[in-house]
């Protein structure tokens, strides 16, 4: 293992010389960390975990065991990746071109799976690119994300749903009397239109 006061490497880890990664994070078991990625401070690369050229992780993110996050993705702070989870990149994947010449780097155009602040993709669910993810937003284990997702929301199946809303703690949201309330924090939320907003009154 390199360890140092700043940041903490498996031997049998794979990270480009070229990858920041921010003080405090750990990068573990064959993990790869391709080139140009930026991570936080404090973030958690699982074992055989992939993190692709020129991704964006913020601080304190968590990308546990086997999760393949492909480029351009960009992870703000606090995202929670599960186990196996996979974010796509290719709207229109081939192995090869129309005339059967195989596709190289120059023959598509990649795009990402954004995921904002605190939200959480549960274990082998799969974002399709490109989605974004809504801030603290929860996607259910094995759902499959095909279109953006609001804050707050709580999302499973295939196609993934909107089954609910989450509050920060990432508890499911009771109806009180025309208010969501977190029955973990007692945070109060307002929806309107299908958007949940938190309740700066309460």
């Amino acid at each position: 293992m390199t360890s140092s006061p700043d940041v903490r490497v498996v031997d049998s880890a794979d990270v480009a010389p070229s990858a920041r990664i921010g003080k405090g994070s750990s990068i573990w078991h064959l993990a790869q960390v391709r080139e140009h990625a930026q991570l936080g401070e404090n973030c958690v690369v699982g074992r055989g975990a992939y993190i692709g050229a020129g991704v964006v992780m913020g601080d304190n993110c968590k990308v546990q065991n086997y999760a393949l996050v492909y480029e351009p993705a960009r992870l703000e702070a606090g995202v929670f990746i599960g186990p196996a989870v996979v974010l796509t990149n290719d709207t229109y994947p081939r192995a090869v071109n129309p005339d059967g010449s195989p596709k190289s780097a120059h023959d598509w155009q990649p795009v990402g799976v954004t995921i904002r602040e605190g939200a959480a993709i549960g274990a082998r669910a799969v974002c399709v690119a490109p989605a974004t993810i809504g801030r603290w937003a929860t996607i259910a284990a094995g759902s499959v994300v095909t279109k953006d997702v609001p804050d707050f929301a709580l999302m499973a199946g295939v196609p993934a749903r909107r089954l609910g809303w989450v509050g920060r703690a990432g508890v499911r949201l009771v109806d009180q009397n025309g208010a969501w309330v977190c029955p973990q924090t007692g945070e109060t939320y307002r929806e309107h239109d299908g958007v949940l907003r938190e309740d700066a009154t309460a």
